[in-house]
């Protein structure tokens, strides 16, 4: 999912430095999701491609808005890495559907870190990005828990690590 339709959040959210921190690691989970799904495209079945476009998409939307937003506050958007270590060899479809399944757990695990920062009243369309990115990252990451065999298939809360 992207950011609000009518723009993105308030560079105000931003006015303290641990949600500044928190955004600053939600964007570097966006890009290491954005550089996982280039790998992993490789691998994944032709059926899955337009989930794989779509997910790819909403990140590069989220990643977007987040630089407008920090930019909109002054703060440096960090760059995406060049390359980003995998936490185990993509082989084949089922690994390269774990490696999906770790970006968008590690989306939501950022993403959650903001909501957790922000407040209705003094961040309200930054939260609503925060928790739209969390729910669609549970969202595509059911595809690709079920396509990697990994249980549970729906994360019990996302952006928490599976019990």
């Amino acid at each position: 999912m992207s950011a609000p339709s009518d723009g993105p959040p308030s560079s105000d959210a931003l006015s303290d430095d641990a949600t500044r921190d928190a955004v600053t690691a939600a964007l570097a989970a966006e890009h290491a999701a954005i550089w996982a799904y280039g790998l992993v495209s490789a691998f994944l079945p032709v059926t899955v491609g337009t989930d794989l476009a779509a997910a790819a998409l909403a990140h590069r939307e989220r990643r977007d808005a987040v630089v407008a937003l920090l930019e909109g506050a002054g703060v440096p958007a960090p760059p995406a890495a060049a390359a980003y270590r995998t936490p185990a060899p993509v082989t084949d479809t089922p690994s390269a559907a774990a490696l999906a399944v770790v970006a968008e757990s590690d989306v939501a695990a950022a993403w959650r870190a903001v909501c957790e920062r922000t407040e209705a009243a003094d961040g309200g369309e930054l939260r609503t990005l925060g928790i739209d990115a969390m729910v669609a990252a549970a969202s595509v990451g059911v595809r690709w828990r079920r396509l990697a065999g990994t249980e549970p298939v729906v994360p019990v809360f996302p952006g928490l690590p599976d019990p």
